[in-house]
């Protein structure tokens, strides 16, 4: 085993130890990568997304909107020609009204989708909790069918005091009995009668 180990120390480079390695650390966050590609935070989009399609979705949204709508027309129509923006077609509020409807969809879409994950993580919690409900209950349940077994086997104050009635009664009967039978006067004994044919000293 010696000579191996000199000629495997005879390949290594020299300063080939394991202090040259590089060693990352595991205490330490990796560095980020650089990313070509815009980077978001899904939760912070999703939030702001639920916003607004909350603000679409007010009455105040129709108001302002139905506002604006007016005041574009009507800026359009009574001012002089050289203030107008957006001429009787009115094609520019067209492509304004467009473009937020093409915006407006996708983040309602996205709002109602996790409203969906929201309830459906509701959901599975409800139905957790109902099968622990239902455990629980089976399990009083059993326990309360052990306990009434139990105390089926249990001597009641009610059924003590009627055996100790039973048994007052047996004494009190048992102590007649005696009375009687001390009252009785005492019957002499009377011999018995021997057999014919057979004398006194016959054994």
């Amino acid at each position: 085993m010696a000579p191996e180990r000199e000629i495997i120390r005879d390949r290594l480079p020299a300063g080939a130890t394991a202090s040259s390695r590089p060693r990352t650390r595991l205490d330490q966050p990796l560095p980020p990568r650089r990313r070509l590609l815009p980077e978001w935070d899904p939760e912070a989009f999703g939030r702001l997304s639920e916003r607004i399609a909350r603000f679409i979705g007010t009455g105040r949204f129709l108001v302002w909107m139905t506002v604006v709508i007016i005041v574009w027309i009507a800026w359009n129509i009574f001012l002089p020609r050289p203030w107008r923006f957006d001429e009787y077609p009115f094609i520019f509020l067209t492509l304004v009204l467009s473009l937020q409807a093409s915006y407006a969809a996708p983040l309602i879409l996205l709002a109602q989708n996790r409203q969906d994950d929201r309830d459906r993580v509701n959901l599975e919690q409800d139905r957790a909790q109902n099968e622990r409900s239902i455990a629980d209950t089976e399990y009083l349940t059993r326990e309360i069918a052990a306990l009434r077994i139990g105390l089926g086997e249990v001597a009641t104050r009610d059924w003590i005091r009627s055996e100790l009635e039973d048994l007052m009664r047996e004494l009190e009967v048992r102590q007649d009995g005696h009375r009687e039978r001390d009252a009785v006067p005492a019957v002499p004994a009377v011999p018995a009668e021997r057999p014919p044919g057979r004398d006194a000293d016959d054994l």
